[in-house]
Formats: C-alpha cells, structure tokens, sequence
C-alpha cells in the first residue's frame, strides 16, 4: 500500500456556508489529473478552476464567537483499496503511521561535537589547565571551609571563632560562617593574623598506627598527628610561602587498636571515605587467646549489637597457624565502621582478644614494609582505591 499524494483542503461545511468573500479568480482551463496501475482502469481528477470575470459577493463574516468550537482541519489521504483503486479518506494510511514510529531519530553525535564547552567547568586533563582553573575560575567557598583549609582550625573551631566576632572580611567582623568569600580578592584575618591568600595543597598519608597513641589532632603528647613532626621540618624549604595545613584522621582507631589509618587536610575526601553510606570494608586482623572453635566463628559471622544497631560483619576467616605467631589468628571484614564493633563481636563469642590489627580500608592495604610509627604519601592510584573507583579485594 503506498500513498498516492495528498491534499490540505477545508472540510465540506465551509462553502456550504455563505460566510466568506469570493475574490475573483482567473479563469483557467480544466486540470486533469490520471492515475492508473496494472490491475485496474485509470482514474481521473477533473478540477476546475472560476472564470476571472465573475464575481460573487457575500455578506461580510458575523465578528467571530470566542466559545464557539474550532472548526477542524480535514486532509484528505489518496490511496489505494484492497482491489488496488484509489479511494479518499481522512486519516492517515496504517503503514505510514507504523513507519513514522519506527522510524529512529537521527544521530546526536554531529551535535554533541557542535555544543559549546562551558568556560567554567573544571578542566580533565592536564595539571597546568586544573591549576589555572583553580586559581582564576574558582567558586566562592563558605568562610567557615575556607579557615579550615587554610589549617586555622577544624571546621567546628572555625565556626566558633566567627560566631565570636574574631574573623574579619573585608574589614568587617563577619559572624556568619556561611558567608561566601574568595582568597584570590577578599582580605581576611583572623585573630588580627591575615589569611595567606595562597591555600596549602592537598596532602594524604597512610599511617601505621602504634599501641598507645590516640587519634587526634590537638596537642597531646601521643597523639597520631604528633608522628608527623619531622614532616613539618622541611615545609618552608618545600613550599615556601604557604602555611602549613592542618593535618586529622580519616576515621578512628581505639588506642590500642593498631594498624592501617588515613590521615589528610582534605576534608571532603575525609567524608567521602569514612561516611557509612560509602559502606567501604574494613579487614582487620585478630591475636586470640586460647583456642578458636567451630561455634566461635558462628558467633561472630551471626553479629552482635554495637550501639543499638544489630551488626554482622562481611566474612570471618580462621587464618592458618604460623610459627612466628603462636596463638590463634581472626581475619575480619566489616563495613559498618562502628565504634569497637570489631571487639564487641569477639567478645560475644567469647573469646579472648589478645590484639587487634586494621589492615585494609577499601581497596588499599597497609604495605607489608610499613613499620609502626611509619607514614607515606600516597599517590593517585593510592586514592583511586580509598575512594572506591578501584574494586576491592575482598
């Protein structure tokens, strides 16, 4: 079935009323139109068109009645019947609505190719394009983020010293820790000490933590971010001009837990790794005292309560003796992160613990030549696996 042609034309009910004006018309001789096929006789169109000299005059159009119905738009369809003659009707032939639905829009590529880049959106690739980026196209940031990226304070210590009128912006004394502020225009100090207008870089650490020492970032004595002194005796040498950041933990680890811990000035990096909806595992690695029995492992694998909430952990794993480790070893794997939650599950089996050791946050593991007290840099396939683009072995 094809379609033949078709014509837009009004429906039969308008000439048949005298609302219109007839211009006149040239005449024309008669126009015919044939169509034929192989199975049929032709079929003829005769159309005619007023001579030019008559003139028909009607009455001018009634204004027209805004509730009254539009008056519907009739195309009429020529095309061919079962018997292969050609017929008129007002919907469209069925193969032709089947083909326009089918049919697959073009091509977006030539388009895509064609849109324009925003200006603004961070640059992918090279290290250059992402430092001109950040230090000329940079958003405004919350005053309170901007101190603690500058190491003033943690993020809740910097909201106090707004609210307490020690920050000035611009001359002003600012209390509102949600007030937007750029480094690179606004002047701002704190305690009468002005901000550099130059932030710190990123830093990110891996450290072996050692039995006895806490993780915090003030000034106790044993404190995780005390084994970093020697770090901070090349910083002016290393990045002149720029303060020195703030460093905390990702995370804790109980003071005679040791074993595998994040340290960074990145806060949202922090978030992101350490927030439970990241639901990043945990392996640890547990020194039993005694002897380590079948229902000993069925206990721990059923999960314990740790702080209201019933917690199972991801896999309990008896490791095989060795000679340098004479008592009975657990390995661990958990993702909710709560507080003692690994030593809540021993103890409720019933058993003894002797130590307990983190050996893997995520996709990265403590390396086996890291010795306690000992810290390295990490790099970017380091972060990759923290930050959970890298599937982890569990």
């Amino acid at each position: 079935m094809a379609a033949a042609g078709f014509f837009a034309l009004s429906p039969p009910s308008v000439f048949s009323k005298p609302s219109f004006l007839l211009n006149p018309l040239r005449r024309l001789p008669s126009l015919s139109i044939s169509a034929s096929n192989s199975s049929s006789s032709p079929t003829e169109f005769k159309i005619s068109f007023a001579d030019s000299t008559t003139k028909t005059l009607v009455p001018s159009p009634p204004p027209p009645n805004p509730s009254a119905s539009p008056i519907p738009l009739v195309i009429p369809w020529i095309v061919r019947d079962e018997n292969g003659n050609f017929k008129l009707q007002s919907t469209p032939p069925a193969g032709f609505l089947h083909a326009m639905s089918d049919s697959k829009p073009s091509s977006t590529k030539n388009s895509r190719e064609k849109k324009k880049k925003d200006p603004t959106s961070a640059p992918k690739h090279s290290k250059a394009a992402r430092r001109f980026y950040n230090q000329n196209v940079k958003e405004p940031q919350r005053l309170s983020k901007v101190l603690a990226a500058a190491g003033v304070a943690s993020r809740r210590s910097s909201e106090e010293l707004i609210f307490e009128g020690k920050v000035t912006v611009n001359g002003s004394v600012c209390t509102s820790p949600q007030t937007r502020v750029d480094l690179s225009r606004d002047s701002i100090y704190v305690n009468g000490n002005r901000l550099s207008k130059r932030l710190p870089p990123k830093l990110y650490f891996a450290l072996n933590k050692p039995k006895g020492y806490i993780c915090s970032n003030g000034e106790e004595k044993k404190s995780v971010v005390s084994l970093f002194d020697d770090y901070w005796k090349n910083w002016s040498k290393t990045y002149h001009g720029l303060p020195k950041p703030r460093l905390f933990t990702v995370g804790r680890l109980d003071v005679a837990t040791t074993g595998l811990i994040i340290v960074t000035n990145d806060g949202d990096f922090a978030q992101q790794v350490s927030h439970p909806s990241s639901k990043f595992t945990k392996e640890y690695i547990a020194c039993i005292e005694g002897t380590v029995h079948r229902r000993h492992l069925i206990s721990i694998s059923e999960g314990t309560k740790v702080e209201g909430v019933h917690c199972v952990p991801d896999y309990v794993e008896l490791l095989a003796a060795q000679l340098d480790a004479p008592r009975p070893r657990l390995r661990i794997v958990v993702h909710e992160g709560r507080n003692h939650e690994v030593r809540e599950l021993i103890k409720n089996a019933g058993l003894e613990l002797h130590s307990l050791k983190r050996v893997r946050i995520g996709g990265f593991r403590l390396p086996s030549n890291l010795g306690l007290g000992k810290y390295m840099e990490l790099k970017e396939a380091d972060l990759k696996l923290l930050s959970g683009q890298t599937k982890e072995n569990t």
